[in-house]
Order: structure tokens, then C-alpha cells, then sequence
């Protein structure tokens, strides 16, 4: 039986076509997606966007299928302008911190996405909608933000990446609308654990987001 083509490929994971409403997101590695739909499931039914999750199952999770460019795709193609991708980021993360944890009852602890930047954003027809969860986790509002500026600038400071530019524009227009970035420190010591970088490009990205950073 031939295998068809993912529709796209992560790091960790590719995305098939179930049929025309649903796909199947299927980590390479073996792994439990069951937390994951837990969070997006939770996020739901408080009105956050995010895919319906028809199904989890050890490392298949089947999602509704959604319609319409990636920020970062529409951003390019210049249908979204810098201040106004730097205003849906950043009320992505204020309408995802205004929501309760999934298992803190500590006020000042949000649900994280921990990978919120232009390619996990798809502009649908209803709005923006949010994807990739599999980071997700819980902590203070301003660890995540620190991140997605890490992430941008990680890009930005890539010369040799064809989106370094539109990454530092994005990165840009993203402090802008998020003002100061707190707990960068932290922010960079878990991404230092988890993220594609060596020591002296991720320090070369925070560098960037101190220097581009509102005071």
C-alpha cells in the first residue's frame, strides 16, 4: 500500500490528510500525545483557538483541518504587515494568559504554549487560530513571550536563513506590541535544553532581543 505524502513535516512530527474536515499529526518517535490534547481540549472549551482534537492515541493525534495561510506565509506574501503580525502574536499570548492552568490553582500560573511564533499561527477564515501544542506547559505569562522573541530572534540572526529579515522585522514588531521582555534569562536557559542551537548562536539571539527590546 503506498503511503501518501505528509501535507507538512516538523522537526518531530508530520501531518496527513484524513479527508477533507480532519488530519493526523503523527510523531516520528514514539511518544504520548494524551497531555497535549488535554491543553488544547481545556483551551476549547474556554473559547481559545485552537483545533478540535477528534482523537489521541499513543503518537497520533487527529485534528480539525484548518484553511489558510501561516502568519509567517502571509506576512511574505505581504498580506499582513509587520505591526499587525506583531499585534496578533502578542494577543494570542495575552487572550492564552488570561486563561486558568490546566492543574495550577496559582493565579499568577498560566498555561504556556512555549512555541508560539508565525509557522504555529494559521490565519483561517475565523481568525487566527493556534497550533502545535506539544510544548505546551505552565508558568508565569511573561516566560512565554521571552521565548517567542528567542524563537523570532534565533531566525533573525541567521544570515544565511531566507527568512532572517522577515524574522527580524517580525521580532520587531513583535516587542513592540509585547513592551519589555521579562524573564529572558530563564526563557533562554529552557531553550538552551530543548532548542537546535549551540551556546553562542543562542546567546547571540538573546543579544538581539536586549538590544531590539523596549525599556
Amino acid at each position: 500500500m503506498t503511503v501518501p505524502a505528509p501535507l507538512a513535516s516538523g522537526r518531530t512530527a508530520d501531518v496527513y490528510a484524513v479527508d477533507d474536515r480532519r488530519v493526523l499529526r503523527r510523531y516520528r518517535a514514539s511518544g504520548d500525545v494524551r497531555a497535549e490534547a488535554e491543553v488544547m481540549r481545556h483551551l476549547r472549551t474556554l473559547g481559545y483557538p485552537v483545533p478540535a482534537v477528534h482523537r489521541a492515541d499513543g503518537s497520533d493525534l487527529v485534528m480539525e483541518r484548518l484553511v489558510g495561510p501561516t502568519l509567517v506565509e502571509a506576512y511574505v506574501r505581504g498580506e499582513v504587515g509587520t505591526a499587525s503580525a506583531g499585534r496578533i502574536l502578542a494577543d494570542l499570548h495575552a487572550r492564552l494568559h488570561a486563561l486558568p492552568a490546566v492543574r495550577s490553582s496559582d493565579p499568577g500560573v498560566r498555561i504556556l504554549h512555549f512555541d508560539l511564533h508565525p509557522e504555529n499561527v494559521v490565519l483561517t477564515a475565523a481568525g487566527p487560530v493556534v497550533i502545535d501544542w506539544a510544548n505546551a506547559t505552565e508558568g508565569p505569562p511573561e516566560l512565554d513571550t521571552a521565548m517567542t522573541a528567542i524563537i523570532l530572534a534565533e531566525v533573525a540572526t541567521d544570515r544565511s536563513a531566507p527568512m532572517s529579515v522577515p524574522a527580524s522585522e517580525l521580532l520587531v514588531g513583535y516587542l513592540a506590541a509585547t513592551g519589555p521582555a521579562r524573564l529572558l534569562d530563564r526563557a533562554a536557559m529552557v531553550r538552551a535544553e530543548v532548542g537546535p542551537l549551540g551556546a553562542d548562536r543562542l546567546a547571540e539571539a538573546v543579544a538581539l532581543v536586549r538590544q531590539l527590546a523596549p525599556r
